[in-house]
C-alpha cells in the first residue's frame, strides 16, 4: 500500500494532536502510527489508498481545536504493509 511519512510543526504537542489523529487514519481506513519526536514536531506515518492520505494531509494541517500548526511535511515512502494505528 501506498505510505507517506508527515512531519507537523506548530504547537502539536500536548495538545491531543496524536490520538486526534488516529481517530482521523481509523476512521479514513488507515494503518500507521503518530509520535512525539524530540523537537516537539509530530511524525505521522500513514499507509492506504491514496485518497485516503490526501484526506489525512488535509485534516493534519488543521489538526484539534487546541493545536496551532506551522507546518506540514509529507514524504513519499516505498510501499508498506500495516495494521492497525499506534501512538506512542
Amino acid at each position: 500500500m501506498p505510505t507517506v511519512r508527515f512531519i507537523v510543526r506548530g504547537r502539536v504537542q500536548g495538545v491531543c494532536y496524536r490520538a486526534s489523529a488516529r481517530e482521523q487514519a481509523l476512521a479514513l481506513g488507515l494503518a500507521g502510527h503518530a509520535v512525539n519526536r524530540r523537537d516537539g514536531s509530530v511524525e505521522v506515518l500513514a499507509c492506504g489508498e491514496p485518497a485516503a492520505l490526501d484526506a489525512l494531509e488535509r485534516w493534519l494541517r488543521q489538526g484539534p481545536p487546541a493545536a496551532r500548526v506551522e507546518a506540514v511535511s509529507r514524504d513519499e515512502l516505498p510501499e508498506q504493509v500495516m495494521q492497525g494505528f499506534r501512538t506512542g
